[in-house]
């Protein structure tokens, strides 16, 4: 399973902003598309779902960008993939109306690979914003 780009970014804006929290200034998307070498509207369009999905307050303007609306120990990874994946069916036959399988009614394939994916969320599940960054003493993020 690989994550799309489009959590990968979400997953970095988040990470970025959780290690910024002590600083004065709020993050800017210029400052992550240059840190993180991604482009702006592209993150442009990431930091507005994530403010749409309450994780991210922005500010417009001089002084503006954006702060975690949440407490990085409230927000886990499997909560954002969840939210930014937009598909966890590993074969065609976690799709009754795509599946085509002759042997889907003999195979156990199904199953574990459900339990697999099931696991690999319970994990993201117990893993917060805040177990993966720290802050040094100049206010500049850190990622673990």
């Amino acid at each position: 399973m690989r994550l799309t780009q489009w959590t990968d970014y979400s997953l970095r804006v988040l990470m970025y902003c959780a290690a910024s929290q002590g600083r004065t200034l709020p993050v800017t998307i210029t400052e992550i598309a240059d840190s993180h070498g991604i482009s702006r509207s592209h993150l442009t369009k990431v930091v507005q779902e994530l403010a749409a999905r309450g994780w991210l307050e922005t500010t417009r303007g001089r002084g503006g960008g954006m702060r975690l609306l949440i407490a990085a120990t409230d927000i886990t990874l499997g909560e954002v993939v969840r939210a930014t994946e937009t598909d966890f069916a590993m074969v065609e036959c976690f799709d009754p109306a795509a599946n085509q399988c002759r042997i889907s009614r003999q195979c156990k394939l199904k199953h574990v690979l459900n339990q697999a994916t099931q696991s690999y969320l319970a994990t993201l599940d117990a893993v917060t914003l805040a177990d993966l960054v720290s802050t040094s003493g100049a206010g500049i993020p850190e990622l673990r």
